[in-house]
């Protein structure tokens, strides 16, 4: 659905490349998260993607179309909820997604249906002004899929909610994904990128640097340790063995059929790790943003 080859660009009053020779591409029916420190290239790459950028160099081919070359009815086939809602605070929730929707020659969503979607049904007649930023992130995530896109860009579709209300919105990715859309996420939250994508590309100073499944990521980054919490005379203790051999490990063995079991997992890396490996930045900096 999406194919970036070659992909190169910079900004008319700079002097060096911001994006220096991107190649990626994105599945049918895949969640693809991309994911980057400030400055790194992932605004613009997206702009591009979406058609706010043309003057690149490469090629970028959304649903076997030159994006230099497309029209408006490009924004027939795809769905955008950016990480700062934009929305009109003295309509309703269900008057900002009819005027929205009356943007669209073709077939569109009931904006009803999509409001009972993220539970807002009860505040469909309420001011989006007296909206909570969670509730406004909500209605801008409606907002993406009132067109019925093919192609979905979301950006940070969780940031501001609470837990129950986070989940409602990634089951709700995932269904959408089960019906064969193709959704290309950004976001800060590790825990989010890894319950939902099926790929992730690390971008670093216009770069891509790494992109493989969360999965094999986790498990080639990680140490081949198990690691083995169990108590022992009253008090937590813990051993770490090499998975390598583990089954003739007599240690290993006879821990487990002496000791009282806490937990056993591997010592896989983290998309975290893995995030501040390749970038050289940890998540909580006040430099990172998406």
């Amino acid at each position: 659905m999406i194919d970036v080859e070659g992909l190169c660009f910079t900004y008319p009053d700079s002097r060096e490349k911001t994006i220096k020779g991107l190649d990626f591409h994105v599945e049918k029916g895949e969640i693809f998260g991309f994911l980057g420190p400030s400055g790194a290239g992932k605004s613009t790459t997206q702009k591009i993607i979406t058609g706010i950028l043309k003057n690149y160099e490469g090629s970028v081919r959304v649903m076997e179309r030159e994006i230099r070359e497309t029209n408006s009815d490009y924004y027939e086939k795809i769905g955008v909820s950016f990480e700062l809602p934009n929305l009109y605070g003295k309509f309703t929730a269900l008057e900002n997604l009819s005027f929205f929707r009356s943007f669209y020659a073709g077939e569109t969503e009931e904006p009803q249906k999509l409001l009972a979607l993220v539970g807002l049904s009860d505040d469909a007649g309420a001011r989006v002004s007296r909206f909570s930023k969670g509730m406004k992130m909500r209605l801008n995530f409606c907002r993406a899929f009132l067109n019925k896109p093919e192609v979905v860009f979301l950006d940070e579709p969780t940031a501001g909610l609470d837990p129950v209300n986070a989940k409602r919105i990634k089951d709700i990715i995932l269904d959408k994904k089960g019906d064969g859309k193709t959704i290309f996420l950004t976001t800060h939250n590790m825990n989010v990128a890894e319950d939902l994508c099926d790929r992730v590309a690390f971008i670093v100073n216009g770069d891509i640097v790494l992109i493989d499944s969360p999965r094999k990521l986790k498990v080639d980054r990680g140490r081949r340790t198990l690691r083995v919490e169990f108590e022992e005379d009253g008090a937590a203790a813990k051993a770490d063995f090499d998975l390598a051999g583990i089954g003739v490990n007599d240690t290993f063995l006879r821990l487990i059929r002496e000791k009282k079991i806490v937990t056993m997992h591997t010592l896989e890396a983290t998309l975290e790790d893995i995030f501040i490996d390749v970038t050289g930045r940890s998540l909580d900096e006040n430099s990172f943003r998406l």
